[in-house]
């Protein structure tokens, strides 16, 4: 395929059937403060909105919130925030709202029910397949990532995973949105619409696969998010595209992603207060100017390493510890959420990856319920984008899932009369409810339980290999739903248009 090349799956027939989101039900979750530390948190963060403020660079939201109960310093270009105001927001804010997918089967409804989980967003790197190497990803490179997501069910909404490096960097937000919107029929969110000129040209797509504006309010079927600079600064740019998504009634969540030391004070709790306060000032923002507009709450976390100065990824307690106060938060204030889960600094599906994995995972399951949880198939630090990295992903998923789904104990699966029947000294491998229920049994994709020698003929097969060759598989053999012509044709018009040119250079 030539490099920036339409790809879409016209007159195609979805190869995968009796498909079943794989989703993660109730989550009790761990309060990690008491009530006093809670409220100590919130009234901290308070004090940094209305004492401080945060920096906007945007001389039109400045204009926009003088006219608010905003205290606004135009020459310093910093935003106050009072107690009440603030509160007003976090209280007008949905409490629930629906993010669509071109298949209903992925629909998301963001009522804290069911935790939803999505691929690795903006990676500058991916592991080639034939080399093992990482190298700078391609367009072909962001279709193949979609199309293998789409065909996992544990995969419920597409984050533009890779940063395509042969299109010009001004124009990856329509590039991958088309590419996720015609390769793929779960939600798309579009979060390198950096701009209010990408958000209206995502907007305009948006509303072309939908069918119409109104449609596109009732079944946004992509959304995006904006995020802020720590500490306390907003970019004009993306803050002006979040406030395009909201007058078109499209979703548009608030990240924060404060790296300890560097944009946060070093302790958990500084580090906390910030996020919130970045968080809560873009909410404030967008329920003051757009009162109702569906949005969400999504703190991310890093660290400094000071021996190196690099950024820190690799999960340990520290994050899991932001995850839980910072979800408790969030329960506080009602909100939907997104969490971040699934860091490490491994180079590969080691030892190490596998744990920081696993630990990040239930650390996530320990929030309670989050709506959104990202993300899969990044490693080094969220530097490279890894196949292998998703397919072991999802198999950690799938175990989780199905223990929040829990066992039956009825009559039948307590089996007394089974037991009764087989009696002391003898097996049930023959018995009829052996054969009615056996296959009630997860069985790992990649996993290995063979015999050390099974194991040795086999020629030492590792869960990695196995996830590459299931991974490259997929990508092959799946296709997915297509657009229809027209609605492909409408959007491909939209590229060249924005571009001035159907294929990258």
């Amino acid at each position: 395929m030539t490099s920036g090349e339409f790809v879409n799956p016209a007159n195609a027939t979805a190869t995968v059937s009796g498909r079943r989101p794989r989703t993660l039900g109730h989550r009790p979750h761990i309060d990690l403060l008491d009530t006093e530390e809670l409220d100590r948190t919130h009234e901290a963060t308070l004090d940094v909105l209305e004492t401080t403020g945060i920096g906007i660079r945007s001389e039109r939201i400045l204009t926009l919130m003088q006219s608010t109960d905003a205290i606004v310093d135009m020459d310093k270009r910093i935003v106050r925030f009072p107690r009440a105001m603030v509160e007003q927001a976090i209280a007008t804010a949905p409490r629930s709202y629906l993010l669509a997918a071109r298949d209903p089967l992925f629909d998301m409804l963001l009522d804290r029910s069911k935790g939803y989980y999505c691929i690795e967003g903006g990676l500058s790197d991916i592991v080639d397949t034939a080399t093992g190497k990482p190298r700078r990803p391609l367009y072909q490179d962001m279709v193949d990532a979609t199309r293998l997501a789409d065909s996992l069910d544990e995969i419920s909404f597409l984050w533009p995973c890779v940063a395509i490096s042969d299109v010009p960097p001004e124009d990856q937000a329509v590039h991958q949105t088309y590419i996720q919107l015609a390769n793929s029929s779960k939600h798309v969110v579009a979060m390198t619409t950096y701009n209010e000129r990408d958000a209206r040209t995502v907007i305009e797509m948006g509303t072309i696969v939908a069918g119409s504006s109104d449609a596109l309010r009732q079944r946004p079927v992509l959304s995006s998010f904006a995020c802020s600079l720590s500490p306390l600064t907003w970019d004009g740019e993306p803050l002006e595209a979040a406030l395009a998504f909201a007058a078109a009634g499209v979703p548009c969540g608030i990240v924060s992603m404060p790296v300890s030391t560097a944009g946060a004070p070093t302790t958990i709790a500084g580090q906390v207060v910030v996020a919130n306060a970045e968080l809560l000032s873009g909410i404030t923002i967008l329920q003051t100017l757009y009162p109702g507009s569906p949005t969400y709450y999504c703190p991310f976390s890093a660290d400094m390493d000071l021996l190196t100065g690099n950024m820190d990824a690799a999960w340990g307690p520290e994050p899991v510890l932001f995850n839980l106060a910072m979800a408790q938060l969030g329960r506080r204030y009602d909100l939907p959420m997104c969490i971040g889960t699934n860091g490490t600094g491994a180079k590969t599906q080691d030892w190490q990856a596998g744990v920081q994995h696993t630990l990040s995972l239930m650390g996530m399951l320990a929030c309670g319920d989050i709506d959104l949880i990202s993300c899969t198939g990044g490693i080094d630090n969220s530097r490279v984008f890894s196949y292998e990295q998703v397919m072991l992903d999802c198999e950690l998923w799938d175990i989780a899932a199905l223990m929040l789904e829990g066992t039956p104990f009825t009559e039948e699966h307590l089996a007394v009369s089974v037991i009764n029947d087989v009696g002391p000294g003898k097996h049930f491998l023959a018995h009829k409810h052996t054969r009615a229920h056996m296959r009630e049994h997860w069985r790992s994709r990649f996993f290995r339980s063979e015999t050390w020698a099974e194991w040795e003929s086999a020629g030492r097969p590792d869960p990695r290999t196995s996830a590459g060759e299931r991974a490259r598989e997929l990508v092959e053999a799946h296709t997915p739903e297509p657009l229809p012509v027209d609605v492909d044709t409408a959007l491909r018009e939209v590229v060249e248009r924005r571009t001035g040119k159907g294929e990258a250079t």
